[in-house]
């Protein structure tokens, strides 16, 4: 039987090895897949760039960002900064209303205690300049009133022969002479009393005018 005519031996397909392993068994680095490679001009960093310039335009970007979160923490400090000066100026000035209210206040009760012991200074006066105090046990009480009351600043005033003075001096009684050149006191009816500056009560007397 005679044999058919034989085919061409087909030539044998190479055998492909795929090595699809991530890390190179040769330097133990990590392979990067072929569908990861960066194409130059489709973003990220060039195709071009060594490792050097990649790190360099790293480096620039981190401090762009860093310039930016200190900007922005100094531009909060400040505002803060501008809160706690308000603040401050604010609780200054209400101190200083407080101070000033109360100042006011202390003085405004003293005075009231002073206008209420007038009548009793009076009555004081008066027994001394008919010398119902000379040696008497109420002279020592009436001094150590009477030095008290200048420790908050009480003071008498009204002596015969001073000039009249309208601000201080209340005249309930007028006479004329050619003996004086001004007006003065010739009669202290009622001492005055102030307290510093300020006048609690006008010295009542009786003036004389030049003719």
């Amino acid at each position: 039987m005679t044999a058919g005519p034989q085919q061409p031996a087909q030539p044998e397909e190479p055998v492909v090895v795929r090595d699809k392993r991530r890390l190179d068994p040769e330097t133990g680095e990590v392979r990067t897949p072929p569908g990861d490679q960066q194409v130059p001009g489709a973003g990220g960093a060039p195709a071009d760039l060594d490792g050097d310039e990649r790190a360099e335009r790293d480096d620039e970007q981190g401090v762009a960002d860093v310039t930016d979160e200190l900007a922005a923490s100094l531009a909060l400090a400040e505002e803060r900064l501008g809160d706690l000066q308000r603040l401050q100026a604010e609780y200054v000035n209400y101190r200083r209303r407080v101070d000033r209210d109360r100042d006011v206040a202390r003085a405004s009760a003293t005075t009231s205690l002073l206008e209420a012991l007038l009548p009793v200074l009076d009555d004081v006066e008066l027994a001394r300049q008919h010398g119902d105090l000379e040696g008497g046990p109420f002279a020592s009480i009436s001094d150590k009133l009477e030095a008290a009351l200048g420790r908050f600043g009480l003071s008498r005033y009204g002596q015969v022969g001073e000039p009249f003075d309208p601000s201080v001096h209340e005249a309930l009684m007028h006479a004329e002479s050619a003996e004086v050149t001004e007006t003065v006191v010739t009669t202290v009816l009622q001492p005055g009393y102030r307290v510093g500056e300020k006048v609690l009560r006008p010295a009542r007397v009786a003036v004389t005018s030049p003719a």
